[in-house]
């Protein structure tokens, strides 16, 4: 089942990149007490994930936190090193990445796909989700091949 607006984030684990190196969180922490644009993407350097969705929060977190966000995180379905490797190269520093290594929040948020005819097996779809206190208080999921709402712009517009 799809998680929806008014649903409670449900609770899994995720790994979060420190410069310390991964670090086990689960959802109910981290979503706990604060508000979080959380982004799903299909995968770490894939063309439109490096090439438009994850610059562009880079490039308006600060609005982002101007309008009440405590965090912006991006999860894909890669384990950590590869995702701790994509913040740096795409300088993400105010961006936290959440890897999901086997897709178990993906599945928790009933928001995955089959991209095995691409060769990479089960993967989050595109989505961003804004979560207040662990509730989903917008959720933005993409059209497969789309990318229009769940960019940093939109949801900057919804908030």
């Amino acid at each position: 089942m799809t998680i929806n607006v008014g649903d409670r984030v449900p609770t899994t684990m995720l790994t979060k990149v420190t410069p310390d190196g991964p670090d086990q969180v689960s959802s109910d922490d981290f979503f706990k007490g604060r508000k979080v644009a959380l982004v799903a993407v299909p995968g770490a350097f894939t063309p439109t994930c490096s090439a438009r969705h994850l610059p562009g929060f880079v490039d308006k977190a600060a609005d982002l936190k101007a309008k009440g966000i405590n965090e912006i995180a991006f999860t894909s379905v890669n384990d950590a090193f590869v995702m701790g490797a994509w913040g740096k190269a795409s300088d993400a520093g105010d961006i936290t990445m959440l890897a999901d290594g086997n897709a178990e929040f993906a599945k928790a948020v009933g928001l995955t796909f089959d991209g095995s005819k691409f060769g990479m097996g089960e993967r989050s779809q595109r989505y961003s989700m804004l979560v207040n206190d662990g509730v989903v208080e917008q959720l933005n999921v993409e059209a497969p091949g789309e990318f229009k709402v769940s960019s940093a712009e939109h949801l900057l517009s919804e908030i």
